[in-house]
């Protein structure tokens, strides 16, 4: 049985599946960019060449991801457990004329072989919405040795320093670092913020090496659809966003 959070997880991304693709489908399309900033894969570099290689995309949402990744000759499968959100993968898939397997799961419990990926990544996916002690554990079952999981997620700091009675990031932190791993509100999804010494025991645990930790800095030109990350001046002095590069061993 799935956990609370993924039901409520799913219920959301159900509802908002339309309003969120209106919303943000143009800043998706652009192709490989990453995170709210859409920053550039030309320029950050952390997924290197896919031609060839066996990928799952874990939490795709409308898939603008995957099927730029089809595009660069890799094999790639895209799950999400939003059936909204998979309705908007599949036309985009189709219209695109891409060669990507659309599953509807969770990526705490992936219906996929043993070893049968060489690289699993997500973009504010299914590593900040799933409880990572259940994901990671996944992750390093689906990944051949060699393999490697590529993930975009909000920065501890970012969550950490949210004003809510303001409504917008300031300079001081606003909750204690510890103890406050998971956040979410009645109206919107549950997320995993997981301490950084957390993030490593988990990996290692697992089989997994921490190669690159990419923390992000829009450039100054950058716009954003998402409302939680408008504040540029912020993000420019210290890193919302941040991009792990982890190796199966």
């Amino acid at each position: 049985m799935p956990d609370e959070h993924e039901l409520r997880n799913r219920e959301f991304w159900d509802a908002d599946a339309d309003d969120y693709q209106a919303v943000h489908g143009d800043q998706l399309a652009r192709g490989k960019v990453w995170g709210a900033w859409a920053v550039p894969e030309a320029q950050l570099g952390v997924l290197g060449d896919v031609a060839g290689l066996d990928v799952l995309e874990l939490g795709c949402g409308g898939a603008q991801w995957s099927v730029a990744l089809a595009h660069d000759d890799a094999r790639v499968v895209a799950l999400d457990q939003s059936r909204g959100q998979l309705g908007h993968a599949g036309r985009n898939v189709g219209d695109a004329g891409a060669e990507v397997r659309l599953v509807c799961a969770s990526g705490a419990a992936v219906p996929l072989r043993d070893a049968s990926f060489d690289m699993v990544f997500c973009d504010h996916g299914a590593m900040s919405f799933c409880e990572p002690s259940h994901s990671v554990p996944e992750i390093a079952r689906v990944l051949r040795p060699g393999g490697r999981l590529v993930f975009n997620k909000e920065t501890v700091l970012h969550a950490l320093c949210y004003d809510a009675e303001r409504e917008r990031h300031g300079t001081h932190l606003q909750v204690p670092y510890f103890g406050n791993r998971v956040h979410g509100s009645d109206e919107g999804t549950v997320d995993f913020h997981v301490p950084y010494g957390e993030w490593i025991r988990l990996f290692r645990a697992n089989g997994l090496m921490v190669e690159d930790l990419v923390e992000i800095q829009p450039p100054t030109s950058a716009s954003t659809t998402y409302n939680d990350f408008v504040q540029i001046d912020w993000a420019r002095r210290w890193p919302a966003e941040e991009i792990w590069v982890v190796r199966k061993t």
